[in-house]
């Protein structure tokens, strides 16, 4: 790693850490004006971000990017509206609880739990620069600093972000926009230099391809940083023998509304009793869509992602099994554990399917695609976190960016 990278990643965290008592400090009105402000300015300079994400846009196709990376890149009118739609509906979500009881002590105390922010955070992410808006604007409500680095494809709508929307509303609600920063640097190797300041940004949020989180995430192990990683993605759907046949077309359809994201539907189930009379339907809406079905004997593996895969991202695995009893096997054992859906109007064995998934998402009659902060809980995300341990799960939001702080206090 060079110098001058590792040093302008260390100059941004000094700086979001010099400025976080700002915001650790700021009342809710203030953070919430802040949010409100971003909105505002994200519309008023709509034309200022189209232009400098279209600049990324044009260079990402001379280079050869995949569709499916271009459409992740790119930030239309609607989606832009959409940005600004997120930032209000984020500030008028309530403040997470700073204090809690939890229960009296002898001796006239009392225990109380306390939600503190972590300081700074760190955020590494791809080439969404939308991304940028939903992570500063969720550590903002959570009253964390931020440092993000984005994909080199991404960096100029990010800076453009920062520079009209992010920084001047920080300002104009009071608190120092030093707090958060967008790391200059296009060279991937910023990405490690962010998981090596445990004393600066003791927490770093990875997104993108399983094989460079996983890096990154061991890079960090080593110095002592903790990581939100969502890596691997890609959804299951289960179509049992009892499912209803506009259902099943409606959800193959639906769930590849976009193929460049993490709960795209990834691999498709079919039990043997339904494959032969389902499988007209399923292949039309498929065909709609323009994505092409991986039929067996596959040359990979089931669970393979192809929204990753720059080639084949159109591609959807399809195998048989013999009841739910495989599907879930399989969608346990052999996928990233992201989402899984199952098709069916029989209750008990969606039930034996819902008991027996153990990944972050699972639905009936629903498509993974609602595994969204969003779509879910109406506010943005800044990842979704696949970990099998305590702590955040799925959609990880504001209110999941705290530590927890125990007080004794006197009892009056």
């Amino acid at each position: 790693m060079s110098d001058e990278v590792a040093k302008a990643v260390e100059e941004c965290a000094r700086a979001a850490k010099a400025a976080a008592p700002s915001l650790a400090t700021a009342s809710d009105e203030a953070i919430d004006a802040a949010l409100t402000a971003m909105a505002n300015r994200l519309l008023d300079a709509r034309e200022t971000v189209l232009e400098a994400n279209r600049a990324d846009v044009a260079r990402a196709q001379q280079e050869g990017m995949s569709a499916g990376l271009l459409d992740r890149l790119t930030i239309t009118e609607e989606r832009l509206t959409g940005m600004a739609e997120q930032l209000r509906l984020l500030a008028g979500s309530p403040h997470a609880e700073r204090e809690i009881p939890v229960k009296e002590l002898s001796d006239g105390l009392r225990l109380v739990e306390r939600r503190r922010p972590v300081g700074v955070i760190g955020a590494n992410y791809e080439a969404r620069p939308n991304v940028t808006v939903d992570v500063a604007s969720q550590l903002v409500k959570s009253r964390n600093g931020g440092v993000l680095r984005t994909g080199s494809a991404a960096l100029g709508s990010a800076q453009r972000l920062l520079e009209v929307v992010i920084a001047p509303a920080l300002s104009d609600a009071g608190i120092d926009p030093a707090v958060v920063q967008l790391v200059p640097r296009v060279e991937r190797e910023a990405a490690a230099a962010l998981v090596r300041f445990p004393d600066l940004v003791p927490l770093v949020i990875l997104r993108g391809s399983g094989e460079s989180t996983r890096a990154l995430a061991l890079e960090a192990a080593q110095h002592g940083v903790r990581t939100l990683a969502h890596a691997d993605g890609g959804g299951v759907l289960y179509i049992d023998e009892a499912a209803d046949a506009g259902k099943v077309r409606d959800l193959v359809f639906n769930s590849l509304d976009r193929l460049g994201v993490c709960n795209r539907l990834n691999l498709l189930l079919i039990h043997s009793a339904v494959h032969d009379q389902l499988w007209p339907v399923i292949s039309e809406a498929l065909a709609e869509r323009k994505v092409t079905p991986s039929l067996p004997p596959h040359d990979h593996a089931i669970g393979y992602e192809w929204a990753l895969d720059s080639d084949h991202e159109a591609t959807v695995t399809v195998a048989q099994v013999a009841d739910v009893t495989e599907a879930v096997s399989i969608a346990n054992e052999q996928t990233s554990g992201l989402a899984a859906g199952i098709a069916t109007e029989d209750a008990g064995t969606a039930s034996a399917f819902l008991d027996g998934y153990t990944g972050t998402g699972v639905f009936w009659n629903a498509p993974t695609r609602l595994l969204d902060g969003f779509k879910l809980l109406a506010v943005p995300e800044t990842g979704i976190n696949l970990d099998k341990v305590p702590g955040p799960r799925g959609p990880v939001t504001y209110t999941d960016l705290y530590v927890r702080q125990y007080a004794v206090l006197p009892a009056n």
